[in-house]
């Protein structure tokens, strides 16, 4: 019984301090549309008094509807965001591609039709900013880190981008990491990182389609970019993908990644807070600098 009341102390401790935390920054929201590739998607525009900054979140794999939840933290810390209903699922028109229901989602086609969807949306969020200094950027877990370079490559008018446990390798290659690993937990307890390179390197592809190296568009961009990764992710190679970043930083590219030690795959804030609030300091110091150059 003292734990369970402890329980509830803490519980209630917790919503104080979040409920105290939104009244300090409110925001407005405004259910919007637009279209993209022949379809329309529908998703949700959050609005702070005075953003510094503004945000497209791209959706990871999955059946994935408008992150209501992602983008009020980010509306709470000042950010203007658009997330949206992705194509094919909640209100959005269009077809879903997934193993959900036996098709490719990792394929070149899906992942440069979703691409075209976050550019889209980026041109969309423009036409509401309040002011033209604001800088706009991307933002998404996982799968974004094959969308995210490749809608920056399509629309100059994104600024930055931030990439949460985003694969800096190719899709094949993330797929036979992935099915070496098994999504084990105790993985790195077990296996080398020569081991892993090796299944990497050689192992036979267990699906056919055309690749996508995120490196290709990253090779084109010259917008800031920033990767939070888990040291103990199980699910994309984080040591080559962070081999792949030294390497664009070797040529000057403003390319940045952080490393959390004691997490994996979920970098999410539900996870730890320290990658969200690292993302949080990164992306004020670009809201700043854009204000500054205009000023």
């Amino acid at each position: 019984m003292y734990h369970y009341r402890l329980y509830l102390i803490i519980l209630l401790l917790l919503f104080s301090v979040h409920k105290s935390g939104a009244q300090e920054t409110n925001f407005s929201t405004k259910n919007v549309e637009f279209e993209s590739e022949g379809v329309t998607l529908k998703g949700t525009i959050f609005n702070p008094k005075k953003p510094y900054a503004a945000l497209v979140v791209v959706h990871g794999s999955g059946q994935e509807k408008r992150m209501i939840q992602f983008a009020s933290l980010l509306a709470n810390h000042g950010m203007m965001v658009l997330t949206y209903d992705k194509r094919g699922v909640g209100e959005s028109g269009g077809v879903y591609a997934g193993p959900e229901v036996g098709t490719n989602n990792i394929d070149s086609a899906n992942l440069n039709l979703l691409a075209m969807d976050a550019s889209a949306a980026t041109n969309l969020l423009l036409k509401h900013l309040p002011a033209k200094h604001i800088p706009v950027g991307l933002i998404g877990y996982s799968q974004a880190g094959w969308i995210i370079p490749i809608a920056a490559e399509k629309n100059s008018k994104v600024n930055f981008m931030v990439l949460f446990s985003g694969p800096v390798v190719t899709a094949r290659e993330q797929l036979r990491f992935q099915f070496f690993t098994q999504g084990k937990s105790d993985f790195w307890e077990l296996n080398t990182e020569s081991e892993s390179r090796k299944h990497i390197q050689n192992d036979p592809d267990k699906y056919q389609f055309v690749d996508t190296d995120p490196r290709d568009a990253l090779a084109k961009l010259s917008i800031p970019g920033l990767w939070l990764f888990g040291v103990k992710d199980v699910q994309i190679p984080t040591k080559l993908s962070t081999e792949h970043i030294d390497e664009f930083k070797s040529v000057g590219k403003p390319f940045e990644y952080k490393l959390f030690p004691t997490l994996g795959h979920n970098t999410t804030f539900e996870a730890s807070p320290e990658p969200f609030n690292s993302a949080i300091r990164w992306i004020k110091a670009i809201g700043n600098q854009k204000t500054q150059n205009t000023n």
